[in-house]
């Protein structure tokens, strides 16, 4: 009897199937992927890269607690008149950005060449002093100063006190996208550091302490967080979250402070940190410090952050926090466990 082609084909399809089902010839089938997660090119963690935003914020005792510190992705320190500080805070990681920012303050002439390695950025501030605007205005920044914004964007905090009480509301800002993609404020590129494993001959402290002529900062290694907890004059730094203040990786790096030529409203003069150029350095980091070298030869160019041997010095992924000081640190040593433990009689 002649077999139909269909007949044929059917069965054979039918075979086929059988031996996959008993698994005699089983068929790879391709799990979904799922898409890598964004890294975010300053701290080496996921949530991708935005545009960036520099905010100035108050550092004075009547600041404290401070709002929405804990989340950026780079923390600056640098001296301002009467030797108090004021932190320079760079937000770029859209996964990590806090609605609620501050208390705001004015700029600083250190800050213009801080910002110059980022590229065109969004700077927010209160303010700043009469000579210093036409720096400002020439300099490769994005203004979005309360000068510029409505009160929806720069707000009064009920329950502070001025001048320490104006927000900045970095959420409502940034979704206005129409108006930040007009103003083509950048996004993260290199950096000028790397991220590996912790430099050779790192030395294991428990602690840090840095400070300027009226202000001090301690850092407190910890192990369960694996990461340096703050301290502000003495006491716990805690943001009004009630986080204490810490970070990955914590650089003290040496800088000449001179006096500039502006000045406060009470005439108090404005110290100029040299960021461009050269010079010595700490970096802490998974509970050790190692002496590094800064270099920065250009305003528009990255820092770059060396070992004593000219090896890349490696940060951990996670925050950074650079405090730019006249004097070097102290540290606590850990102390050296014994190879061999005697009983205690």
């Amino acid at each position: 009897m002649r077999v139909r082609p269909t007949l044929l084909i059917a069965a054979a399809l039918s075979t086929t199937l059988f031996l996959s089902a008993c698994g005699s010839s089983p068929k790879k089938i391709q799990a979904p992927t799922t898409p890598a997660a964004s890294i975010n090119l300053f701290t080496n963690l996921p949530g991708g890269n935005g545009a960036i935003i520099a905010v100035k914020i108050d550092d004075t005792r009547e600041a404290h607690p401070q709002i929405g510190i804990e989340s950026a992705d780079i923390v600056y320190i640098e001296q301002v008149e009467g030797g108090l500080t004021r932190i320079a805070a760079i937000f770029s990681n859209p996964l990590t950005l806090p609605e609620l920012v501050g208390p705001v303050r004015s700029a600083r002439i250190s800050d213009l060449d801080i910002f110059a390695q980022y590229g065109h950025i969004g700077f927010a501030f209160s303010g700043a002093q009469k000579l210093l605007y036409p720096k400002i205005a020439a300099a490769n920044l994005e203004n979005i100063s309360a000068d510029h914004e409505p009160p929806s964007i720069y707000s009064r905090a009920a329950n502070r006190q001025a001048p320490t009480d104006e927000i900045l509301h970095l959420r409502s800002l940034l979704t206005k996208s129409v108006d930040v993609e007009k103003r083509k404020i950048d996004l993260p590129k290199n950096p000028g550091w790397f991220f590996g494993t912790a430099p050779v001959g790192s030395q294991p402290i428990i602690s840090a302490t840095f400070s300027w002529p009226a202000s001090r900062y301690g850092a407190k290694w910890s192990t369960s967080q694996k990461r340096w907890l703050l301290s502000y004059d003495g006491a716990p730094d805690l943001a009004e979250s009630g986080l204490q203040l810490g970070c990955e990786n914590l650089i003290i790096q040496k800088v000449a402070i001179t006096p500039s030529i502006y000045h406060d409203k009470v005439g108090g003069i404005t110290p100029f940190s040299q960021t461009v150029g050269s010079g010595n350095a700490y970096l802490l980091r998974d509970g050790g410090v190692t002496p590094i070298f800064w270099n920065r030869q250009l305003p528009e160019t990255v820092t770059s952050w060396s070992t004593k041997d000219g090896a890349v010095a490696k940060f951990v992924p996670g925050k950074i926090w650079i405090a730019l000081v006249a004097q070097d640190p102290l540290f606590v040593v850990a102390p050296v466990a014994s190879a061999s433990p005697t009983t205690k009689k």
